[in-house]
């Protein structure tokens, strides 16, 4: 485990290295933190550093966005706020992204906690100040 003090947001590229550090093989990255702690900002600057061009936001309604970065990775970014059941993680047919070679960045994933790979990488980010986070990877 690796625990990242953030105290602004000049701190989110160090802190997008660190975690796709640790992720090495892993293809599934599960976010936890509570509502406006920061997860989708922390994901934008992970695309970031791993040359995605688009805009990167939150796929709330989607469930899901497709990004492409540096030598056509391709890169998933999940939200499972608004599911209800895990049929609908079904229906979305998520085994089909989290079992290609492709990243998957996951926003709530207790959402479908049963769903996820027994090697995903779990990142938690701790409100701790108006613009601190605490990081723990692992």
């Amino acid at each position: 485990m690796e625990t990242l003090e953030i105290d602004s947001l000049r701190d989110l590229p160090d802190a997008a290295e660190a975690i796709l550090a640790q992720a090495g093989d892993h293809r599934v990255v599960a976010f936890y933190g509570e509502m406006g702690a920061g997860k989708t900002t922390l994901i934008r600057a992970i695309c970031d550093r791993l040359g995605v061009t688009d805009a990167v936001s939150s796929p709330t309604f989607a469930l899901v966005n497709h990004y492409v970065g540096d030598g056509g990775r391709n890169i998933y970014h999940f939200d499972f706020y608004r599911i209800d059941r895990l049929e609908e993680a079904f229906d979305l047919g998520y085994d089909e992204y989290f079992d290609s070679d492709a990243l998957c960045l996951v926003e709530w994933p207790e959402k479908i906690e049963p769903l996820l790979p027994d090697d995903t990488l779990n990142v938690r980010i701790d409100v701790t100040g108006p613009t601190s986070r605490t990081v723990t990877i692992g």
